[in-house]
């Protein structure tokens, strides 16, 4: 029997017409004799009826099929009666009375439901381990629908801009200034390793010296690191790059594909253009250069009150340079010890000496240990500049400014999720608050190494009315850097590139401070190429993971990714990464050794 139409078609325009369904057996219902089968394929359900006066033998053979069974099915399309017609069902109102049957593929009895709400509550380890399984509900069949239109979307729109989808290699050399790579061993190269190429940047900028102005693809990408919600060990970027262009350039072409991109996933208009905000701003206010700008909480700067202050803890760090920042968690003074013990080691594991804080009982009164060290003025001017009110709590930090936007930026995000916990935070959900955030510093100083390294990567272009600094102090010089942000989320970054020899030579050589051997051996063939007509040209990686998991509302990217690795980087289901066996091991040229991890 060949299949005439998917589990999810039929109509009441198809009444009296015959039809062949193919698809897994949802489950079956015997109700006085009569089998009623939701039969199911990806595209939806549809009820099946066998009558044992007609179909004696196919009742009994159905009748001890397990769900998940793969059947064929023939038969004539008709109306449900009206008291059994499903609204819920795009089929509801019809239903096929079976003639004919075929058993494709019996199945056993399947390790946990085939259900959203049921197989939700089943681990993920053993959800992983089944993942074909577990790919079968119909939540994630959606999911990997809306993956596909999303990537249908943004192909079809950088077509329509004149990219081009160009594929670059996987295997790259290893650059070990960036994040932990994967190495591959060369057979034919004895002792020698290539990388998984944890983005294509070098590529791309080659590409466009090459000429190709507009360059595209949807690029696996790789990074040996810790699992976390929003990583995965390989990935997958929205990456582009263009030529003759500014950063105005590269703002206008995301925005239109964004704005594309939910119009045809969700049907959602999308404002634009975005707003654009300085990295310094970011950090200020929020304590993050991805802040989530859906409920308020912002940081205050409290320098101007306690630079002259009695309390010598906040004195000090402003003397030295540093910055005393307040939020006000409103409504959370009923925090608990052991919700403010999470809170004060998170700050102290971030590099703080400790979180102070005010509490504001109901009574009007304050509690706080540091509270006797303040004159009245101060607590005057506190409760002024933070709007303290009766069940509010204000924490501090104090530390260099950097470090004291950061630490207090994260405790504005734990105490958001501790009041959405207790009902006093509602985000709403139907927001999509896109921005970009801009001019982040060129250079940060690295106390490890005792030099300056790149806050986003050494090919950056600096602000050109900052390039100046280069020499002077680079800790002035902004880059012309720029993420984009929804809800909190980094979707991606990119930036104006150096495309001067020159320039690029004078950063490797004089601000990172590289030898010129290893500049020689990693970036060499780039400075060589620079020299022989290089256009001015910018770029920018989004993560399609991360873009689909917010198109879908899943909190971790592992569920929108077809077969993902747990956070130890396993594949449960193909038992990966597995062991090598010694003639593998002796062509690639080398031995392993086990090292005792105590």
């Amino acid at each position: 029997m060949k299949r005439t139409h998917h589990c999810g078609e039929l109509r009441t325009t198809d009444v009296g017409t015959q039809a062949v369904l193919t698809g897994w057996i949802d489950n079956v219902r015997d109700l006085g004799g009569v089998l009623f089968v939701d039969l199911r394929d990806r595209e939806g359900i549809t009820q099946v009826v066998f009558n044992p006066n007609t179909n004696d033998e196919v009742s009994k053979i159905l009748h001890h099929l397990k769900p998940e069974s793969v059947i064929a099915v023939a038969g004539e399309v008709l109306n449900r009666d009206d008291e059994t017609v499903n609204e819920r069902l795009a089929t509801g109102k019809v239903e096929v009375h079976g003639s004919e049957f075929e058993i494709l593929n019996a199945s056993e009895t399947p390790p946990f439901p085939i259900d959203d709400e049921k197989g939700d509550k089943v681990n993920e380890d053993l959800r992983l381990t089944y993942r074909y399984l577990d790919l079968r509900r119909p939540r994630n069949l959606n999911t990997l629908k809306t993956r596909h239109r999303a990537s249908k979307v943004i192909r079809d729109y950088l077509d329509d801009q004149g990219f081009l989808e160009v594929e670059t290699p996987m295997l790259f050399k290893s650059t070990p200034e960036g994040a932990r790579e994967y190495l591959v061993p060369s057979r034919v190269n004895p002792g020698e390793f290539y990388a998984l190429a944890q983005s294509p940047q070098q590529y791309k900028q080659m590409l466009m010296v090459a000429g190709v102005e507009r360059y595209f693809q949807l690029a696996r990408c790789f990074r040996d690191e810790d699992g976390r919600a929003d990583r995965q060990p390989e990935f997958t970027q929205v990456d582009l790059e263009m030529s003759f262009i500014d950063r105005e350039d590269m703002y206008a072409l995301i925005e239109g594909m964004m704005k594309r991109l939910w119009k045809e996933t969700l049907d959602v208009d999308i404002q634009t253009p975005f707003e654009r905000m300085p990295y310094e701003d970011a950090m200020n206010n929020f304590g993050s250069d991805r802040p989530d700008r859906r409920f308020d909480m912002k940081l205050n700067d409290l320098n101007d009150l306690f630079e002259n202050s009695e309390f010598k803890v906040f004195n000090s760090v402003i003397k030295g340079g540093g910055s005393v920042k307040a939020i006000n968690a409103k409504g959370l003074s009923d925090l608990t010890e052991g919700e403010l013990k999470y809170l004060t080691d998170m700050a102290v594991a971030m590099g703080a000496k400790g979180l102070a804080f005010i509490r504001t009982r109901e009574s009007g009164e304050w509690k706080s240990p540091i509270l006797k060290f303040f004159s009245d003025e101060e607590k005057a001017a506190i409760k002024e500049r933070l709007n303290v009110e009766d069940g509010d709590i204000v924490f501090f930090m104090a530390a260099e400014w950097e470090r004291s936007c950061s630490i207090l930026g994260k405790v504005r995000l734990e105490a958001a999720e501790l009041l959405k916990k207790r009902g006093r935070l509602a985000i709403d959900k139907d927001k999509w608050d896109f921005f970009w955030v801009i001019e982040f510093p060129l250079m940060v100083y690295d106390d490890e190494e005792g030099r300056f390294v790149s806050a986003h990567h050494p090919f950056t272009a600096p602000v050109v009315e900052d390039a100046k600094y280069l020499d002077e102090d680079p800790r002035k010089v902004r880059g012309q850097h720029y993420d984009l942000v929804l809800n909190g989320m980094e979707l991606g970054g990119g930036s104006i590139r150096i495309h001067q020899p020159e320039l690029q030579q004078k950063v490797f050589e004089e601000v990172l401070e590289l030898p010129k051997d290893v500049i020689e051996d990693r970036f060499g063939y780039m400075v060589q190429a620079f020299r022989y007509g290089a256009p001015p040209h910018g770029g920018i990686a989004l993560g399609l993971d991360r873009i689909v998991g917010l198109l879908t509302g899943s909190p971790s990217i592992r569920d929108v990714i077809a077969f993902p690795k747990t956070q130890k980087g396993q594949c449960l289901m193909s038992q990966s990464p597995g062991p090598a066996t010694e003639r593998q091991l002796r062509d690639l040229h080398i031995q392993t050794i086990v090292v005792d991890k105590k």
